[in-house]
């Protein structure tokens, strides 16, 4: 039994983790690598040959998870795709606009390329990602066992990540030889709207774990809603717009919830105008009223008593263009939550070219910023950045309310790893810094005494 990572483990994206018990071979995850001087890695040939992948395995729907899965298909893979019925769906949508925009974008490079410089080509297309939806059509179910093959049993656990996030609890067969191991895929922050925290997770003898967010924590959510809707009112005080840049699943929606309670209750101005400008934001927005199943309590409560953070007067949907247009109509008292999350494409481009060199405005990060990404050299406090192929001032106010993201900080990641137990911990999906002071942390407060950064590409032996 070995494990070896071609992805999240020199740094935070590209989850990839090929699995080998005896003959049989899983993949745990296929991302896509973001960031600066990241894209040229997602062009690179699979280290591995896909078709002698027998299952792929996913465990959430964030592209950094899926987003080269289409590659594989092209490269060969002809096994089994599995993942929670949510999952599936919101892939369905975030995969198509993937390759929506990988299509621009080549089609973009290519009015520009010199005389006799090659085409370049997108890394995928529509039918790519169509092949892919037809093949994934296996779906676990929360606690329930989930048989894979002779070698390898799996059990998903809500992950309380984005909604059907699951951590995957596995049992490796292999001769006489039996090994318990979790895979955390992404682990949720708790106390978050909508979706439930975190599960407990069982006892294992090896943990694949992430460290995103493993060398801080983050701030009761409590103070979270009370900063952004603070910062929403001194912008509109301002006669200023507020732009949010949001990933389409799941922090979208949580953000509909809270700008929802607050408006409901008096705390947001009555003529305050909410925007949701991305198309795959509304269609996830979809998903997650079909899955009332994997709400919180509150959540449920909401519903409940007549409440629907997803229809409310001030809120309006820009599915098209021309609507996603007329929000330019606003100089003042418009919220605009708009994709992308990192500021890496989508609609949020165009409100900052024309509201980020405006003092009166205010741009409010709620999550991760990946390092050489626009987001974060905005919140690293650049004075201009390139948006479009224009150089825009940054004269806005700059908020990063952290509270809101979609990781555990870490004391939920030590807790959740304590009760695992484990023998052996290594370490994903964070940058170095984090990844470190995770370790140090873990080798402080729990049993674990084999705790150690995974490796690229280099086989571990279970």
């Amino acid at each position: 039994m070995r494990l070896t990572s071609y992805g999240a483990a020199l740094g935070v994206t590209g989850s990839c983790h090929l699995l080998e018990i005896g003959d049989a071979r899983f993949l745990l995850d296929c991302g896509i690598f973001q960031g600066e001087g990241q894209g040229e890695r997602n062009e690179e040939p699979l280290p591995f040959d896909p078709k002698s992948i027998d299952a792929l395995i996913v465990s959430h729907a964030h592209l950094d998870h899926i987003g080269r899965i289409p590659l594989l298909i092209k490269a060969g893979f002809r096994g089994r795709i599995i993942s929670t019925r949510p999952t599936y769906e919101l892939a369905r949508i975030s995969l198509l606009d993937s390759a929506r925009i990988l299509d621009y974008d080549a089609r973009r490079a290519n009015r520009k390329r010199a005389k006799g410089e090659p085409r370049v080509e997108p890394l995928y297309e529509e039918e790519d990602v169509l092949e892919t939806l037809d093949m994934w059509n296996e779906y676990l179910e929360y606690d329930r066992a989930f048989a894979v093959g002779d070698e390898l049993e799996i059990t998903a656990m809500d992950a309380g990540h984005i909604l059907g996030s699951s951590f995957l609890c596995m049992t490796l067969t292999e001769g006489a030889t039996r090994k318990k191991m979790i895979f955390s895929g992404d682990l949720g922050n708790v106390d978050k709207p909508i979706i439930r925290d975190p599960f407990v997770p069982p006892e294992a003898d090896i943990v694949l774990l992430e460290s995103t967010y493993g060398d801080r924590n983050h701030q009761p959510f409590s103070n979270t809603r009370r900063e952004i809707v603070e910062a929403i009112n001194e912008t509109i005080a301002r006669n200023g717009n507020v732009m949010i840049p949001s990933f389409a699943l799941e922090r979208a929606q949580e953000l509909l919830y809270v700008l929802y309670e607050a408006w409901r209750d008096g705390e947001l101005p009555k003529h305050a105008h909410i925007y949701l400008d991305s198309p795959m934001a509304i269609d996830a927005t979809r998903i997650f009223t079909r899955h009332p199943d994997c709400y919180d309590e509150e959540t449920v409560a909401l519903a409940s008593s007549g409440g629907n953070p997803f229809r409310f007067d001030a809120l309006t949907y820009s599915r098209h263009t021309d609507e996603s247009m007329r929000i330019n109509n606003h100089s003042a008292g418009a919220i605009i939550i708009a994709g992308s999350g990192m500021l890496t494409g989508g609609r949020i481009l165009h409100h900052l070219r024309r509201n980020l060199h405006r003092e009166e405005c205010s741009v409010i990060f709620c999550g991760y910023q990946a390092t050489g990404t626009l987001g974060r050299k905005i919140v690293e406090g650049e004075l201009q950045v390139e948006i479009m192929q224009h150089i825009i001032p940054v004269r806005s106010q700059v908020h990063t309310i952290n509270g809101f993201s979609g990781h555990a900080g870490q004391d939920t990641l030590t807790w959740w790893a304590k009760q695992t137990n484990a023998k052996k911990i290594l370490l994903v999906h964070g940058e170095t810094r984090a990844k470190e002071a995770l370790g140090t942390h873990l080798a402080k407060e729990t049993r674990t005494t084999d705790i150690s950064v995974m490796p690229f590409g280099e086989p571990i032996e279970l």
